[in-house]
């Protein structure tokens, strides 16, 4: 759970560390923060699309979209991983295996 709400605050670091160190010691913990941890690098991707397309006006609405569904997601994949269940996040480019 905390692998996915830190993406709110410290972007992929807080899922990268979780992954690294608590990652195999648990198969849920490795999947969960895994997945945390592709939904932000993709989070970061669109902040980098906004940037560039702040130059045509567009970007500020692209950054302010992707801001919200970062806390939106990140909200829902805490809640479900409280509870033990696995989420998987849509949109989301699976780049970390």
């Amino acid at each position: 759970m905390i692998a996915q709400l830190s993406g709110i605050v410290v972007g992929f670091l807080g899922s990268l560390v979780i992954m690294l160190v608590l990652g195999p010691r648990s198969t849920f913990v490795k999947s969960q923060s895994t997945e945390a941890l592709n939904f932000q690098i993709t989070v970061a991707i669109g902040y980098v699309v906004g940037i560039v397309l702040s130059l045509v006006l567009i970007g500020v609405f692209v950054m302010l979209a992707v801001w919200i569904l970062n806390i939106i997601f990140c909200i829902i994949a805490g809640l479900k991983n409280n509870s033990g269940e696995e989420y998987r996040y849509p949109l989301t480019l699976r780049l970390v295996k």
